[in-house]
């Protein structure tokens, strides 16, 4: 009995070692410059920090992957958030002062109509309850999260059901 409590034992430790060293070296990639360096304006460029990236992560999921998930839109799989078809709406979103001003005042593809009653929004916030906390940083880092992802997972993000 006690020989089988030290192999199950050391068997655990063994496991638990390679699990931790594979899950920190898996979580360790480092982004640089170039990757984390998106569009401000459609002149103007800025370099997100680490910080920012990986807040605008877990923002991005805990407030918009309901919907977004790989950076599909579930309600409307013909528009994607990926560069292009951010580049293609009126006005075009495929900046982070294009996606902050989308995630403040939500409108149609075509920019003819706000969407802020059935799009979580800013404007929206008494009826999407996610939004009611963001700051102005928070919507940055949302944008560069969404403008970063197709430098990382490139035709993944927006691909829809090809992907995911």
């Amino acid at each position: 009995m006690k020989n089988l409590f030290k192999i199950i034992s050391r068997s655990l430790f063994v496991f638990l070692t390679f699990f931790v060293i594979n899950a920190s070296n898996s979580n360790a990639i480092e982004l640089d410059d170039a990757i984390r360096t998106v569009p401000l304006t459609s002149t103007k460029n800025v370099t997100l920090t680490p910080e920012q990236v990986k807040r605008g992560k877990r923002l991005f999921i805990n407030t918009c992957s309901v919907c977004h998930t790989g950076g599909i839109t579930k309600t409307n799989p013909n528009v994607g958030l990926d560069t292009e078809a951010l580049s293609l709406a009126t006005p075009a979103r495929n900046t982070i002062e294009g996606l902050v001003d989308y995630l403040k005042n939500p409108t149609t593809f075509d920019g003819l109509e706000s969407i802020a009653e059935i799009h979580p929004s800013v404007k929206s916030a008494d009826i999407f309850p996610k939004m009611r906390t963001l700051t102005e940083d928070d919507l940055f880092t949302i944008a560069g999260h969404i403008l970063i992802q197709p430098k990382i997972v490139a035709e993944k993000w927006g691909g829809g059901k090809i992907y995911y």
